[in-house]
């Protein structure tokens, strides 16, 4: 009777113990995948000491903005981000990212619910990533770090005129495949390519992009080239091709659109100084991104091209205090069917300063103040004083400044 007691309990033991490792063993398999829900809030109150008024009064003088801005820094946003260990240094991910406004509550990127990024892909952790969706471009990602228009500096409000190089991450490249490698002792490289989805026209509102990035100590090095092909007529453009017109994220439209870039950071202690240069040019434009939409005329049927000249420095007086500034130079020129840039020589100079102080970890309140002054545009309304998706000027000069705050989650 004892042995029969005795028997039982060994085999209540064993399926306990058993339980236990079914547990374990579901506990690291479920350790092993991930997905997180974060987000990103940021608004603040914005001056402008001179904008256009309505389109009414658009003869009359500018007159001084008081405004509630939504992403002054960085686009409000909230996503999920996931990753599956398949074994073997394997993994499957995806990124769903949606973009929206804090003043409205309006869904940006012309209401697409992940507007801002949706892919899903595998990651090799010997070679890289390879993942297909809506993605951003290698100037994005090699360049964009770089300059003031960091998401970590002062991001949207530091973007040179019209966005015209992609650095203020404004669009996006649909039906893209991507690869980015991993570090290689310091030198990573990438490239893609986004299909126009259009039959018998392969090449309309096609796009690829590649790039390249080196760190060596505190040196960081970055390059990339992006080109979107369209047609030169607009009665042939393909609107929710790679470059979609559909979804508010264009830029400069037209036929051809081509962008370079390249940048070198020295960061030591405390302090980094960067230098950036990108160059642009688009054929047979219709339209040019400016407070926030792209807007036709005034460029119709010619050609536009931009440089880019940036040197910014940042210094923390504390670990929860920072200052900045950026200069940059931009040259501007267009013409006519023979793509000459005969017509204007608009040039502009913009200057940046910014303080953040971090409240905690996630929470930060900033200040930013951008003077920008334009030249040489001979009185083409399309080159006036244009600050991130503010309304721009309706002289030569314009002065912005914006108190807010940011919180992630």
């Amino acid at each position: 009777m004892a042995a029969d007691t005795e028997t039982e309990k060994e085999r209540v033991n064993m399926k306990t113990r058993a339980a236990a490792v079914a547990i374990l063993v579901t506990g690291v398999a479920h350790a092993q995948s991930s997905v997180t829900l974060y987000g990103l809030i940021d608004t603040g109150i914005v001056y402008q000491n001179t904008a256009r008024r309505t389109p009414s009064r658009a003869t009359s003088p500018g007159a001084s903005l008081w405004s509630m801005q939504d992403g002054n820094i960085r686009t409000s946003r909230w996503g999920l981000r996931g990753n599956e260990d398949l074994g073997g240094g394997l993994s499957a991910v995806f990124w769903l990212e949606n973009g929206f406004n804090v003043g409205t509550g309006a869904f940006r990127n012309g209401g697409d619910l992940f507007g801002r990024q949706a892919w899903i892909g595998l990651r090799a952790s010997q070679y890289g990533t390879l993942t297909l969706g809506r993605q951003y471009d290698f100037l994005t990602d090699y360049v964009a770090p770089l300059s003031a228009t960091s998401s970590e500096f002062a991001g949207k409000l530091a973007s040179h005129v019209f966005d015209n190089d992609n650095l203020k991450h404004e669009m996006r490249l649909n039906n893209s495949v991507k690869f980015s490698s991993v570090s290689f002792n310091g030198f990573k490289t990438g490239a893609m390519y986004a299909f126009s989805g259009a039959a018998g026209a392969f090449a309309n509102n096609s796009a690829y992009s590649f790039g390249a990035s080196y760190s060596y100590g505190p040196f960081n090095f970055g390059g990339a080239y992006l080109q979107v092909n369209r047609p030169a007529q607009p009665a042939l453009a393909n609107a929710s091709g790679a470059a979609s017109t559909r979804d508010a994220d264009q830029l400069t439209t037209g036929a051809r659109q081509q962008i370079f870039g390249a940048g070198a950071q020295y960061k030591v202690a405390n302090a980094s100084l960067g230098l950036v240069w990108t160059h642009s040019i688009t054929y047979d434009v219709t339209g040019i991104w400016q407070a926030g939409s792209t807007t036709t005329g005034a460029l119709g049927g010619r050609c536009v091209k931009f440089d880019n000249f940036e040197i910014n420095g940042r210094y923390f007086i504390r670990p929860d205090l920072s200052v900045g500034a950026a200069y940059t130079y931009t040259t501007g020129g267009f013409g006519g069917a023979s793509k000459g840039f005969t017509s204007a020589r608009p040039h502009w100079n913009s200057v940046m300063t910014q303080a953040d102080y971090l409240l905690s970890q996630r929470t930060d309140i900033y200040l930013v103040g951008i003077y920008q002054r334009v030249g040489g545009a001979n009185g083409n309304g399309a080159f006036a004083p244009s600050i991130s998706t503010l309304d721009p000027s309706p002289g030569n000069e314009q002065v912005v400044a914006a108190v807010g705050f940011k919180h992630q989650f």
